[in-house]
Formats: C-alpha cells, structure tokens, sequence
C-alpha cells in the first residue's frame, strides 16, 4: 500500500494531505444555515453541514493531492450520524482516487485490537459473508500498549495490503513528558522507533515498509535522529503551519530523493478561506481557497526539496 502512497505522490507532486477535521465553526454560514433548515439543529443537521463541506473541499482539491486524513473524533462527536458522514466521506473521497489514512489512533489489546483492525483496514464475516466497515487504507495506531496492541493491525496489513502510521513523537507541546523520558539513556520516542523498524521488517513493500510513523514537524532536530533510526519507514508529519513548524523544519523527515514523508495539514486548508491571506475568496467560496492553499503548501514544501 505505501507504494500507492508514494506512485501518488509523484505523480501530483505534493507530498501531503489533507485533513478533514471539521468544525461547526470552521464551516460558513450558508452551509450550516441550509443544513439546519432541512434537519434543524439536530446531530443529523450538524451531520449533513459537514458532509456538504467536506465535499466541497474534496471537488476542489482531490486533483492536487494524493490522500486525505478524516479525523474520526470530529465525527464521533455528533454519535452515529456524524460516523456515517466519517463514512460517506471515506468512499467520497476512495471514489475520488485518493487514499484515507482513517485518524483514529486506535491501540488495545488482543481481540479488542483485532477487532479494530478488522473495523477499520480489514474484513468482518457475517454469516457466510465478508463486509468491511470503514475500509480505510491506513489507520494511525497508538503503540502505547506495547507489541500486544499493534501486532494485529500489522497481520491484517499484510492479509489486505493496508498500512498504519504508529505514534512514535507526536507534534503537541506536551509530548515530551511521556515521549522525551530517558529510558536506558535513550529517549523513549528512539525505543518506540526501534520497535516500528521491528514491526515493519516483515510487511515490506519495496523500498518502504506498509508500518509508517507519526513524526512532528515541531521538534526537527529529532526527526532528523528518527530519519536515520528508520530508514525505511514512511513519516506522516502533522505540525506544519496552524502548529507552528515551517517548510524548513519538515526538510529532515524526508530522504535525499524527496521521499519517505507526508505531510498533514487540517484547518490551515479546509479553514484557509478565513485567512486575510485567502480572504478574497470569501465564504461562499471557500473550496477555491482551499484549492489555493493546497497549491501554495505544496510550492512551499518542494522548495526545501
């Protein structure tokens, strides 16, 4: 699957995604307006505005990129309906020719990780009959629980040709009070790396493995260590922009050939309308300034390539 990932990549030249994280408040007024009007303000009306702003966002960029990464908490909070729009934009998009990295940062143990695994990457047998559910092609995985808990997304990887990105230094300020701790002299981010290289080994698909990582653009200097420790292993980089950290800063994630990294960017794109940069574009038409600021990250990211 990461080869995929990276034939699309190439092909669009911008290595990043977008991530369809809406708000209510990042949605313009016509929308929600009209939304509310049919189901009034309802879980179902709340529901129907983001569908109607995700695909707009996706119309006007799905040309540009090549994937997209839906946040399923901005779905959960509006219960079932929001996850059927989770879903609906899942296929929206798959319909569309991107890949979906599903951000659901799931990480139990045994048959509950198994479970979601199936959930979200695999296949669940009904009777005499095989369904996917949300069916996405990567999935972002909390390795907390230690090898117990990713094993399974790993073996459906391979039984399906899907991937997952593990949580190995995440871009948040706090990160460093679990993630920085010196463990036998080494940070713990280093231990957890050395695991995902572990995992990896075995769900190679050319020259990178289908068991990616999360890595911040915030704290470069240790994407810079990361990039060495794993050198075969595909970064999906959160932190660029609204978070702070600059085209400059993503430089160590990749390889010398521009690989090895996408990077995620949620409202700096689908709320880019609301910038005094993109303002002109007004609300009525904020998927051309998404599309503007796809275009822009884009050149802003190859610069340092």
């Amino acid at each position: 699957m990461i080869q995929q990932l990276i034939q699309k990549i190439q092909k669009t030249k911008a290595p990043l995604c977008v991530g369809l994280d809406p708000m209510l408040g990042y949605i313009p007024e016509h929308i929600l307006k009209a939304s509310f009007q049919e189901f009034g303000e309802t879980l179902e009306g709340a529901a129907n505005a983001i569908w109607h702003f995700n695909k707009e966002i996706v119309d006007h960029t799905w040309d540009l990129i090549p994937c997209v990464k839906p946040q399923i908490a901005m779905y959960e909070q509006f219960g079932i309906e929001g996850l059927k729009v989770y879903a609906r934009t899942i296929r929206y998009c798959q319909d569309k020719g991107l890949l979906v990295i599903g951000d659901a940062k799931r990480g139990d143990i045994g048959s509950t990780s198994a479970a979601y695994a199936t959930a979200h990457l695999g296949k669940v047998k009904v009777g005499e009959s095989w369904h996917t559910a949300f069916d996405t092609e990567f999935l972002t995985v909390n390795p907390y629980l230690g090898t117990d808990g990713v094993k399974p997304f790993v073996d459906v990887c391979k039984a399906e040709d899907k991937g997952i990105f593990v949580l190995v230094k995440t871009s948040n300020p706090s990160s460093g009070e679990f993630q920085d701790r010196l463990i036998d002299g080494r940070p713990l981010y280093e231990h957890v790396a050395d695991k995902v290289v572990e995992w990896g080994a075995d769900c190679m698909d050319g020259e990178y493995s289908n068991v990616g990582a999360v890595v911040g653009a915030t704290y470069p200097e240790m994407s810079a260590v990361l990039r060495k420790q794993m050198p075969h292993t595909y970064f999906l980089v959160p932190g660029y922009g609204a978070q702070g950290a600059t085209a400059g800063d993503l430089r160590p994630c990749f390889d010398d050939n521009g690989l090895g990294a996408i990077v995620n960017s949620s409202r700096g794109i689908i709320a880019a309308y609301r910038q005094e940069k993109y303002a002109k574009f007004g609300s009525e038409h904020f998927g051309e300034a998404s599309r503007q600021a796809v275009i822009d990250m884009a050149a802003d990211i190859n610069s340092v390539l």
